[in-house]
């Protein structure tokens, strides 16, 4: 009997929660590009569906006229599971570093923040909720970690501080 109450606490702490799963029929509007052109600068980015359908986030950073960021942004409503601990990322990158970015509520004015770098092989990607930081435009904030059940806007930028092209391929976000 005790196995089979830990089988399912064990079941109930380990169900994934896709975020989102690309595929060939991916609705590419509902995901949106906010790149450093809202404050003058000439940095683009773009999503696209590769051959397999996965989603492509591809652009050009510019440090031109004090930009150097590119970022592509879902809205959520998702609550999440008791016990979800950690955001899990089936990528395929460039080598570069990106960062993560999740909100817990549309109308916050920063984003809770962790960096993740990438291989030019899919992998899988896993970080911790507890360990995202609040920021403001690359500032840490004085706030308390990532500790709320909900999660209302994830985003996936890149702003390595030079002029870079990029091209981050993504499978499957998930949450456990």
């Amino acid at each position: 009997m005790n196995s089979l109450i830990f089988l399912c606490l064990f079941m109930t702490y380990t169900t994934e929660q896709v975020v989102f799963d690309f595929n060939k029929n991916t609705d590419l509007r509902k995901w949106y590009q906010t790149n450093d052109d809202v404050m003058g600068g000439i940095s683009t980015s773009k999503m696209s569906l590769d051959e397999n359908g996965n989603g492509v986030f591809s652009g050009i950073v510019s440090l031109e006229n004090n930009g150097g960021f590119a970022m592509t942004r879902l809205p959520l409503n998702m609550e999440l599971k008791e016990g979800a601990a950690k955001i899990v990322l089936q990528v395929k990158g460039d080598g570069k570093n990106y960062q993560l970015r999740i909100k817990s509520d549309r109308s916050q004015q920063f984003w809770y923040v962790q960096f993740f770098k990438t291989t030019n092989k899919m992998e899988t990607i896993e970080i911790p909720l507890k360990d995202f930081y609040a920021s403001f435009r690359g500032r840490k904030l004085n706030l308390g970690n990532f500790s709320t059940n909900k999660i209302k806007e994830i985003a996936i930028l890149i702003g390595n501080k030079k002029k870079e092209e990029f091209e981050l391929t993504i499978d499957k976000i998930s949450i456990y």
